[in-house]
């Protein structure tokens, strides 16, 4: 584990939920370390389609429902997934096993760790989708939009490319657009309700939404052009 998972303060929570499946555990000891992103190495390296249309980022991809739906639909996009949780990693490597989906890589530790290590514009696209809200006021430091933290995704972003954030969480929506609102390196798109209220185009959904929807809170879609 790296030395930023263990500081406290890290933005995600646990490592691991309950005892992996003897096939999950499998993947986990054996297919993810083929796909897994080495630090400072050249991103196309990592992909068998080194003439890739664009190069996506998902921060915090939950169980991979998301991920996986892009990549499917996008085999022309290489799509890097960050996921410190360990149950959540061995479920999405179980659909790229299953589907083939040699279009995506993988960072099982702190993304604070693996973006300082990349090139620059790297990214034509990046999503933070329901993250841990951290709603206690002495926890907010641990949430993962942070002025320093835009500053590092706007680094490896290239001029144009999209930062998409969606929460449910009112106090964590108005959070994020503070910080973008003052960073020199963001745009916000929105120019009437209507754009943050409505998925993303080709939207899946995700395990998160729907608890949210269930439960009667109203879900946000934020997105953010690098200017």
């Amino acid at each position: 584990m790296s030395e930023a998972s263990e500081r406290a303060g890290a933005f995600f929570g646990r490592r691991k939920g309950k005892k992996l499946r003897a096939g999950q555990d499998d993947l986990v000891q054996n297919m993810l370390p083929a796909i897994r992103m080495i630090p400072g190495s050249d991103i196309p390296g990592h992909f068998p389609n080194r003439q890739a249309r664009e190069t996506w980022l998902e921060i915090g991809f939950g169980g991979g429902e998301h991920l996986a739906a892009q990549a499917r639909t996008h085999r022309d996009v290489n799509i890097v997934g960050c996921e410190p949780f360990v149950n959540g990693m061995a479920k999405l490597l179980a659909v790229i096993e299953q589907e083939h989906l040699d279009n995506v890589r993988v960072w099982d530790d702190d993304v604070t760790d693996l973006l300082p290590t990349l090139p620059d514009a790297t990214f034509d696209r990046v999503y933070i989708l329901y993250p841990d809200p951290w709603p206690k006021r002495r926890q907010r430091k641990r949430r993962l939009v942070s002025d320093e933290n835009l500053e590092m995704l706007a680094r490896v972003m290239k001029p144009g490319a999209e930062l998409r954030f969606a929460s449910d969480i009112d106090d964590y929506i108005g959070w994020v657009l503070a910080r973008a609102l003052r960073s020199q390196a963001f745009r916000w798109t929105a120019t009437r309700a209507h754009d943050w209220r409505k998925p993303y185009d080709g939207w899946p959904g995700t395990r998160y939404e729907a608890k949210a929807i269930r439960e009667g809170r109203v879900p946000s879609y934020l997105t953010f052009v690098r200017v």
